[in-house]
């Protein structure tokens, strides 16, 4: 069979880029491994752990917060099993409209494990052994990333488990330890510190969310400190023992000197990051580059080094986000058709999906510092937001950093209800060439959150009206 592209992987790069290159009138195929598509983010990932945070948060405010707000609807039971099902609904809504589309653009699906052999070709293994060749004038590498280990410490899949167990628990521990304070470890620990269980977060550096804006991160872990998280920040797990039906774990100061601890948890999570996935893909034997980390090499065209070979996602640089893949997707798929596909990684928006949520795009004031960029800084206060304080939602604040001589935005950062929403407004903003007066200047509807955002613009040149 010969196609003008062949994808291999249908998470959210995978997929975007075969839609898009069949938009273009591309005959594409994907390759496909699991038994369903969307990849990681869509089956393990972003889409049922979004899910539980969503479920796990109401079930907190009716327990906590609804007779605030004059509802009574006394103590609410928890049913994990229907929650689950809640979930897995989520999942296999998203994962079969992936499948819709697929069909709905004449996109032919091989099920199995795909390698790239000289061609280029792409052998597809199916489960059952079974072999076939897809010849093809491109292949894109999409392939995504898998959980990082933890050297010296194995997942059992009961007790010591990764992201992909975490989402599936069959009842709330009664004690949670989390390796790692990235955006994975915060927001699995939230859905189950929300449903009873008590939160020990270990990091090896002395911050939480790292690369996020310093300033955000300290005010968010007050705000979790609060929540009833426990943080051992600056700390390493050496050893993780099983015990009974928990385990217990050991810990020494990240820069050693110190007596090393324990911790017992009846589950631990291991979040210490992602890994790009090559496994299996003849990468090595076709000669493409990869980098000290395991990237592919890709040029400014998602090229590698090898000819008619491309990767985006996970797989190469950047940042591990869904929305950057989708977006890289895109560009290749019209590199391939001819067209000028582009990324702009300058604006790739992060956002943790707690609560309050954390959202950020561009660059850090620590960022700017180190390049030596003079800069002016806005912030604007959640407190003093009336949708904020209607709503009882004022914990967080608005940061906008705008060039100290253009007055361009470079960066935005947010903590705060609907962050994740509201820096769509920053980065469109951004991908514009705005400066914080465009931003100050823009009428906002009153009253919402996003007037937090117009506000901290205002802020910039020390003209906010509501502080």
């Amino acid at each position: 069979m010969s196609y003008d592209l062949v994808v291999i992987g249908t998470g959210p790069g995978g997929y975007v880029c075969a839609i898009r290159a069949a938009q273009l009138g591309l005959k594409t195929a994907v390759v496909e491994k699991r038994a369903t598509h969307g990849g990681t983010c869509l089956n393990v990932g972003c889409i049922p752990s979004k899910a539980l945070l969503h479920a796990s948060e109401l079930f907190a405010e009716a327990r906590d917060h609804f007779a605030d707000l004059g509802i009574g609807v006394g103590t609410p039971t928890l049913d994990l099993a229907k929650m689950m099902s809640f979930k897995d609904e989520g999942v296999a809504g998203n994962v079969k409209g992936v499948e819709f589309l697929l069909k709905k653009n004449k996109i032919d699906s091989f099920r199995g494990t795909g390698r790239v052999v000289a061609g280029p070709r792409v052998e597809v293994t199916a489960e059952d052994g079974s072999q076939q060749v897809l010849e093809t004038k491109a292949v894109v590498i999409a392939s995504g990333s898998a959980v990082a280990p933890l050297r010296g410490v194995e997942f059992d899949g009961e007790v010591v488990i990764s992201s992909d167990q975490a989402i599936a628990l069959r009842a709330v521990p009664k004690k949670l330890v989390v390796v790692g304070a990235g955006v994975i470890g915060l927001e699995l620990g939230s859905v189950w510190r929300r449903l009873g269980a008590e939160v020990t977060v270990v990091e090896y550096l002395d911050r939480i969310l790292p690369g996020i804006d310093a300033e955000v991160a300290k005010q968010f872990s007050r705000i979790l400190g609060k929540q009833g998280f426990s943080f051992k920040l600056a700390t390493k797990v050496t050893k993780v023992e099983r015990k009974g039906a928990g385990a217990v774990v050991t810990l020494e100061p990240a820069q050693g000197g110190g007596a090393a601890s324990t911790l017992e948890a009846d589950i631990v999570l291991v979040a210490t990051g992602r890994v790009p996935f090559t496994d299996g893909l003849g990468l090595a034997e076709l000669g493409v580059a990869l980098d000290p980390r395991g990237r592919v090499i890709v040029d400014p065209h998602f090229a590698t080094n090898v000819a008619g070979v491309h990767a985006i996602g996970d797989v190469i640089a950047g940042p591990m986000l869904a929305h950057k893949a989708e977006d890289e997707g895109v560009a290749v798929a019209e590199i391939l058709a001819g067209k000028a596909g582009h990324v702009n990684y300058d604006v790739i928006p992060s956002v943790v999906y707690t609560n309050p949520e954390v959202a950020a795009v561009g660059k850090t004031e620590e960022e700017l510092k180190e390049a030596g960029v003079a800069y002016l800084v806005g912030k604007f206060p959640f407190t003093a937001n009336g949708r904020a304080k209607a709503n009882g939602t004022t914990d967080g604040f608005v940061k906008v950093l705008a060039d100290a001589a253009s007055d361009r935005v470079l960066g935005v950062h947010i903590v705060g209800a609907h962050a994740g929403d509201l820096i769509a407004e920053a980065a469109l903003a951004m991908e514009f060439g705005a400066s914080s007066e465009d931003i100050a200047r823009t009428c906002h509807a009153h009253p919402t959150l996003a007037e937090a955002v117009k506000e901290a613009a205002l802020a910039v040149e020390k003209r906010a009206i509501h502080m």
